[in-house]
């Protein structure tokens, strides 16, 4: 007997997961066998599908019993046997391809042997659950009303070596879920739905930015000079050239040049790599789209961003009302806008020790935090209120909300405010208490630029393994002149988090980081 499901056992005891891939394994020598000897294919490669399950279901199973018996529609099916009957002379089983709809990609297939022949039958009910089986016959309704194919042949296309989870009960160890991706998606519609969701979205956003005439590039992954955030990179060596070279940390000293060549719109969607730590918002390599828009500044692209958002919602799922982790999101709303100390006003009671170095010195460090690992001692007013706004207001931003006008001294590639010296024009959109996107008008006076890398520069030395290198081709680009820019990035896994309504960001990016199988 196999594992499958049979009638007479419809809950057979546990086997030892080798021993049925073993059996499994003896099921394909036979295969190979025949095949040598001129009987069929172990792998056969010429059997194309004319219909999706979700497809049959949108066209037929509205018809009454008798209406579809007359319609005499034949069809050919393909997919992954996720259940299976063996009643005697007559089975049922059930294949599920990549569609969606009212019955998860699923249609059911009735097979009998005197229809697709004694041989054929008898092979088939030793066929195991996990196979890729393919049917040809007539779709009609079976005496409960689920639309079925009558099948006249079925066929084996690919064995199956390993066993699936139990059907009832899926994978529940989520590791193994990040871990074997393939064994969640053919098990969990949820995860699928939650994949295509996010295909579509993103698909959805390229389609605005080309809309709205921004011209999609590509940028170097490999960079002689990490640039572009404060982050740490991941290093490689190239032999031909024999340099080191830097995996990409964001691509926005490439695209600013690009700007400076000519281009007044461009965007990358692109991948990024960060040396840093892993959690259920970070995962060391990410999707990320940045753009640039030349002409525009800061409250420009907070406009656009707050539309692009909405767009994407409405890709994803037809609705601005979403829900995560059960409390709800408004995206239709106009997106609030605050100063870091606007905010700070708002959603803490320091009051005016928000403009005291001393009183913000005293908070942190009732906040847990220490001058050993955060300096609390030489940092300046600013970076105090900053390191303040972070531990007491961002989680509290659960609707969409631009915080504006970060200070200079961290933010190197931002330009200054013409009207309140030592901040810049630059916001970060929070939704959920995280942060999703960073964007400011871009500093385009390269004096100013070299200046802030120098400064960089010296944080690295002191210690500051984020910090900036000195780009010198980037300031000779700033030289020849770049037009008042804005630019802004927004980062699509953890806006997928949100419109699929995940907790982790590993349940939104199909093969997140892992440590190694033991």
């Amino acid at each position: 007997m196999s594992e499958t499901t049979t009638a007479a056992a419809a809950n057979p005891a546990p086997q030892d997961e080798n021993q049925l891939i073993l059996e499994r394994r003896e099921k394909l020598k036979v295969l190979r066998q025949a095949q040598q000897e001129g009987r069929g294919v172990a792998f056969p490669n010429d059997f194309q599908p004319s219909h999706k399950a979700a497809q049959l279901f949108a066209e037929y199973d509205a018809h009454a019993t008798e209406i579809l018996a007359g319609m005499n529609v034949t069809v050919k099916v393909a997919g992954r046997m996720m259940l299976k009957r063996v009643m005697g002379k007559a089975s049922f089983c059930t294949l599920q391809d990549a569609s969606f709809g009212p019955s998860g990609g699923r249609i059911q297939v009735y097979v009998k042997g005197e229809d697709v022949g004694a041989d054929v039958y008898a092979a088939f009910k030793h066929w195991d659950l996990g196979d890729i089986v393919a049917a040809e016959g007539l779709v009609f309704k079976t005496r409960t009303g689920e639309l079925s194919i009558h099948a006249t042949s079925v066929r084996l296309l690919t064995k199956s070596l390993r066993p699936m989870p139990d059907k009832f009960h899926g994978i529940n160890d989520q590791e193994v879920k990040y871990r074997q991706r393939y064994i969640d998606l053919m098990t969990d519609e949820a995860t699928r739905k939650r994949f295509v969701a996010r295909s579509k979205a993103v698909s959805g956003l390229r389609d605005f930015m080309v809309q709205h005439g921004f011209l999609e590039v590509e940028t170097p992954m490999l960079h002689p000079i990490p640039g572009g955030a404060n982050a740490k990179p991941f290093t490689t060596h190239h032999n031909a050239l024999d340099q080191q070279m830097f995996l990409r940390i964001a691509p926005e000293l490439y695209l600013k040049r690009l700007i400076v060549g000519g281009f007044d719109r461009v965007f990358e969607i692109n991948r990024n790599f960060r040396n840093e730590g892993i959690s259920v918002r970070h995962n060391p390599e990410f999707t990320m789209m940045e753009f640039y828009a030349a002409y525009w500044n800061y409250q420009d692209l907070m406009s656009f961003t707050e539309q692009l958002v909405r767009d994407a919602a409405i890709k994803a799922g037809d609705s601005l009302q979403l829900t995560y982790g059960g409390k709800p999101v408004d995206l239709a709303k106009p997106f609030e806008r605050l100063t870091i100390l606007e905010a700070i006003a708002k959603y803490t009671e320091a009051g005016d020790g928000v403009n005291s170095t001393e009183w913000l010195i005293n908070a942190l460090r009732k906040l847990g935090m220490t001058e050993a690992k955060h300096h609390l001692s030489t940092r300046s007013l600013a970076s105090l209120q900053v390191l303040y706004f972070e531990e007491t207001v961002e989680e509290q931003l659960w609707n969409p909300t631009f915080i504006c006008e970060h200070p200079v001294e961290i933010s190197p590639l931002a330009r200054e405010s013409d009207t309140k010296p030592g901040v810049t024009e630059r916001f970060e959109l929070y939704i959920t208490g995280r942060e999703f996107g960073n964007g400011f008008s871009e500093l385009n006076d390269a004096e100013d630029q070299a200046a802030r890398f120098l400064a960089q520069v010296d944080a690295k030395d002191a210690g500051d393994d984020e910090a900036m290198y000195y780009d010198h081709d980037f300031v000779r680009a700033l030289e020849y002149g770049m037009p008042p820019t804005g630019g802004c990035g927004i980062g699509i896994d953890r806006l997928m988090m949100l419109l699929t309504d995940s907790a982790s960001i590993r349940d939104i990016i199909l093969f997140p980081a892992l440590r190694r199988e033991a």
